[in-house]
Order: structure tokens, then sequence, then C-alpha cells
């Protein structure tokens, strides 16, 4: 009987699954591999929260998988070592992989071909799963990528999104040792923040039918409000492919209407930083557009931002629901972003690490286009924007909700007053034990317009 092996990597998932499909339809037996990836640990992007979501995720694929009449076998090493044992154990003919999109997949890529060939084996590589449109798919001409959103978009939209593939019902899976599943602590040390989403295509799927039934109509009004959180919370499980782009978009606009359209935007830009990392992969650690810029390095200052105890509300709820879920509300990070790397003017890959670092949805392309975007490095058609936290919070958190549900020490104050403390009578400010404002926002605009040259 000929086997074929499926190697997840960015798809963990039954539904929609190009190599997965791919797999079961060239053999008569399928093994599905995970292998934890001593290249990737070695990096230090397997965090706590990463972790325990990656194992959560991996457990909930078993089990799916197991219902199909399969097992998830793990392996632990240099990907291309064990996925050459695992078809030599299985006698496996071929070994089916989604395309990647980061430097390091494709590397990955080249080295199991070359090491499967050699041993008489093909390695079959499936269209990419991590985006909607794939990158390099949407081009301008004679470029290699779009620099700006917009004309990226309208190209985006006319290309169209491949239709998404049904979960198969039946894999028969083949004899190979499977191994054990890991568990958070042996993916990473350390505790994980203590409300952290459920991993996995289980509560992904349980998650996407709610927003799809009732928040989804009103995100287009409602997606920067803070309090009211309308975003989907769907990130994290796009980003370990527990869900498919493809998917959603085609179920967004199934549904129509305002909220629909501005969800699948904001599922475009997705695509569209990684088509701009893909182009550019030294845009994970170097300026984009470099401004010149002569960071400033407060170590005191940039310990109160990611404690959350800058002195201003927002910034600081921004922070410490970071800290506490894994994840933070869109509008949220642009300002603390804004207020790391304008107001403070500190390095915005200072940021980028804070966020890698605690952020379970946090991968290369959307993290660090997001920040350099925040920073004016990026594609920001606007790069010396500064955002206010005050004004930002007036407009976005109006009656201090969001603030009181992250920051306890000003639960108390009614209103909008609680983005304002150090306006408060001199005793109630004293019993609040709350830091006092760690730059001022006049004196840090000057800074900020001084170092870019814009008063020149």
């Amino acid at each position: 009987m000929s086997v074929s092996i499926a190697l997840f990597t960015g798809d963990l998932r039954l539904h929609d699954n190009p190599s997965l499909r791919g797999a079961s339809g060239s053999a008569d037996q399928v093994v599905p591999l995970f292998v934890v990836d001593h290249a990737i640990r070695d990096t230090g992007f397997p965090t706590p929260n990463r972790a325990a979501f990656l194992a959560g995720c991996l457990a909930d694929l078993d089990a799916r998988l197991r219902r199909t009449g399969a097992r998830l076998a793990v392996r632990t090493g240099d990907v291309t070592e064990q996925v050459r044992e695992v078809a030599a154990e299985a006698g496996a003919e071929q070994v089916h992989i989604a395309a990647g999109v980061s430097g390091y997949a494709q590397r990955r890529e080249e080295r199991l071909r070359r090491a499967l060939e050699s041993d008489g084996r093909l390695l079959v590589v499936h269209e990419a799963v991590v985006t909607a449109v794939a990158p390099g798919a949407v081009t301008p001409q004679g470029k290699d990528h779009y620099a700006v959103f917009t004309p990226y978009f309208r190209r985006w939209a006319e290309q169209g999104v491949r239709a998404p593939l049904p979960a198969p019902r039946r894999i028969p899976g083949a004899r190979v040792r499977y191994g054990s599943l890991p568990s958070p602590s042996s993916l990473a040390a350390g505790t994980p923040s203590p409300t952290l989403p459920e991993g996995g295509e289980t509560a992904a799927r349980r998650r996407l039918g709610r927003w799809l039934d009732g928040p989804l109509e009103g995100y287009a009004d409602g997606h920067d409000d803070l309090p009211g959180d309308l975003t989907s919370r769907l990130s994290p499980y796009l980003h370990f492919g527990c869900l498919s782009a493809a998917e959603l978009v085609h179920r967004a606009l199934a549904l129509g209407g305002a909220g629909a359209d501005a969800f699948v935007r904001q599922l475009a830009w997705r695509d569209f930083h990684h088509q701009v990392l893909a182009a550019r992969p030294a845009a994970a650690h170097r300026d984009y557009r470099t401004r010149g810029d002569r960071w400033r390095a407060d170590a005191d200052e940039i310990d109160a931002w990611r404690a959350g105890r800058t002195g201003y509300p927002i910034v600081d709820a921004a922070m410490r629901q970071l800290r506490q879920e894994g994840w933070m509300h869109n509008r949220a990070r642009l300002l603390a972003a804004s207020f790391l790397t304008k107001t403070l003017y500190a390095d915005w890959r200072t940021g980028a690490r804070h966020f890698q670092e605690l952020l379970v949805d946090a991968d290369v392309a959307n993290n660090q286009l997001n920040w350099q975007w925040a920073a004016g490095t990026g594609t920001d058609t606007r790069p010396n924007r500064v955002l206010n936290p005050l004004t930002q919070a007036q407009r976005f958190d109006p009656d201090g909700s969001y603030v009181r549900r992250y920051v306890p020490e000003l639960a108390g104050i009614p209103g909008s007053a609680v983005h304002r403390p150090w306006r408060l009578p001199a005793a109630e400010r004293a019993a609040l034990e709350y830091p006092e404002p760690i730059v001022d926002l006049d004196v840090a605009a000057a800074r900020f317009r001084r170092a870019r040259g814009l008063d020149d």
C-alpha cells in the first residue's frame, strides 16, 4: 500500500488544507506529521504564551485527526532529519507541505527537497495557506511588490480568492511511531498569561461562528471601539493556521454588508504585509524606509512602557491587556506603538521584541511591519503622524471603560476623568498608587519633530 506524509507547519487544521488533501489523494495511507523544529525553538520564538497555545492546537489537531481514522505523529529536532526518518519508517513515497512565505520556510523546503530526492522520494509543495492571496500573486508592473496598500487592495480584490477545501471525512492512517504530544512546558519555560485564548481548530471555528452570527455586522463602525471590542479576536487562529484566511474572506463576503467589507479589508492588510516581507525579508529587522533616526534608549521609560506604568492610562491599559491576555486590541496596538516610537522616540525593534514575547498572534510579517508602520519607517504614507494618547482616549474610550477594565488603580474614577488622573485633587491623586506621566506630550512632540527634521 502506498503512503504519503502530510507535514503540518503553519496550517494546523483539517478544513481548507491543500497539503493534507494532496497527501490523502496521492496514497492509500497518510502520516500526518508535525515536527517541533529545533531551529525555530532556538530563535526564542516559542514563548510561554505561544507554547501554551501551540500545545492546545496540536492536541486538538490530533483529536480531530483521530475521528477520521488517522493520528498526528510528533517528532522533535531538525525538520529534514525527522521527516526523512518518518518517511523511511512508513515507506512513504511523497511528502506534502504548504509553500512557505518566510525566508526560513523557503530554505526549509529546499533542504527537504534535496534530502528527499537523494532518498528517492518526492516533496510536493502546495499553495501557501498563510494568506488569502499568495505573496507575489499580485504585483505592480515592473516591480516585485506593492509598497502602498490602497493600490494593492484594488488589485487584491480583482484577483479573487481561491475556493476553500472541505475537511476530509476519512484519512486512513499508516503505522508509525507516533510520539507524544508536547506539553507547554516542553516547548518553552515560563508561565503563560492568565487569560490566554484556547488553542485549536475546534475553538477557532466556534469563535468564528459566534462572530459571524452577530458582531461582524457592526465591525465597520465599531472595530476601533476599545471597550466595545467588536474585533473578531481570530488573529491567533490565523497565525497558527487553525483557520484559513481564504475561508474567512468567502464566509464574510457571503454575508455581505459594511461590516463584512471592512473585515475583508483587514484580511487584505494582513496579506499586504506578507507580500512586502516576502519581497524584502530584511524588513523584519531593518527600516523599510530609513528616516535617519537616532533612537533614544531611556531604560527607565522603556521599562515603564512595558509594565503599563507610563502615567497615561490608555497606554497602560493596552500594555496590561497584552500581559494579561497575550492579545491586544488593534487600536490599542497603534496607541502603544506610537507612544513608544514617537512620544518616547525609542527604537521600534524594542517594541516589536516585547510584542513578540507576549502576543500569541505575533508573526514576523504583521508584527514587524505594523511596528514599522507606527514608527514611520515602513509603508505609512504619513510617516510623521503622532497619535496623541489623550485625544485618542477621548475618541475611542470616551467613558473610560477600557482603562478601568485593565488598570484597577483607576477603577473608582468616574467617566472620562480617568484619562487625566493628574487633574484630581491632591489627596485623591496621592491615594491612587498610580504614577505621574513619565513624559510631557508637548515636549515629546517637539523632540520628535526636531529628530525628524520637521522644523527646519
